[in-house]
């Protein structure tokens, strides 16, 4: 009977010592739990809206404002041009490296590669006067424009950033993970994340203009400025590759844009910009 309550007695002990133990052990934390001090890295492509925006064109012989002028952008598709060195700039693509300063804030730089295209053969009021001597080859279009309906054909004006409207920025974001509202435990193999952010930074095209027969500068330039914010879900797969789309919509204000071989001529336009963005990546702590 004795052995009986000794034995029930050395039972009770190891359970409630196992027990103890097993709170004291701790699961190993998951690569996923934080963020703090990772770098991310992606590339992707994307499409635009854009709004109508007034092109005013100014040189020593002109100065004209072409009104809400209607553009668009360039897709290429799936392509294999966007990972093909020496072609990953022909499509529309976005390259960003991050850097998270806390478990939910980050700070990047990025470009966006978009394209505008002014639509071309469309009809615009023009507004303004070209004045070229007679014996210049743009002096076909010379007159007094004042809001007159206008074709845009190629002799006279061909209009693109495609080349393309690089954005090029920094951006400061949130991301929060929404794994445990979905049910998924273990995130080191797939995690839900949402982010959003706000951006501002440099408009750095080549722009191909082709104004009234002339030569086109074609050359890249500095031209402006944007600010953008966005809104997105991002996917981690296996602890460090990610899959993300964005929304972003941006205000870009371009003063100084060069349009032919002359430093006298130029244009400028403002607009908003909306964007969607499909990137592949990885987040890695070094």
């Amino acid at each position: 009977m004795k052995t009986n309550i000794l034995h029930s007695a050395f039972f009770v002990l190891f359970l409630s010592i196992s027990a103890f133990a097993q709170d004291d052990i701790k699961m190993p934390e998951r690569y996923t739990a934080h963020n703090k001090g990772k770098f991310t890295v992606s590339w992707g492509g994307n499409r635009e809206k854009y709004t109508k925006s007034d092109i005013t064109f100014k040189g020593d012989n002109y100065l004209f404002m072409v009104q809400d002028a209607e553009a668009h952008d360039k897709p290429k598709g799936w392509h294999i041009d966007y990972i093909t060195p020496g072609q990953m700039t022909i499509p529309q693509t976005n390259f960003k490296l991050g850097y998270f300063i806390t478990d939910h804030y980050s700070i990047s730089i990025g470009e966006d590669h978009m394209k505008y295209v002014m639509t071309q053969n469309q009809t615009a009021n023009l507004s303004g006067e070209i004045d070229y001597p007679a014996s210049h080859p743009s002096s076909q279009f010379n007159g007094i424009y004042n809001n007159t309906p206008t074709v845009m054909s190629e002799n006279f004006l061909m209009f693109e950033h495609t080349d393309g409207l690089n954005y090029v920025h920094t951006e400061f974001a949130r991301q929060d993970d929404l794994s445990h509202l979905l049910g998924i435990k273990n995130t080191d193999k797939f995690q839900v994340n949402i982010n959003e952010g706000i951006g501002i930074g440099l408009l750095y095209p080549k722009t191909n203009t082709t104004l009234m027969g002339q030569a086109r500068h074609d050359k890249f330039h500095i031209s402006g400025f944007g600010t953008s914010v966005k809104a997105g879900i991002n996917f981690v797969l296996f602890k460090y590759f990610t899959i993300e789309g964005d929304l972003k919509g941006g205000y870009i204000n371009m003063s100084d844009i060069r349009t032919t071989e002359s430093a006298a001529d130029s244009a400028s336009q403002h607009f908003f910009f909306a964007e969607t963005i499909v990137a592949f990546g990885g987040i890695y702590r070094l």
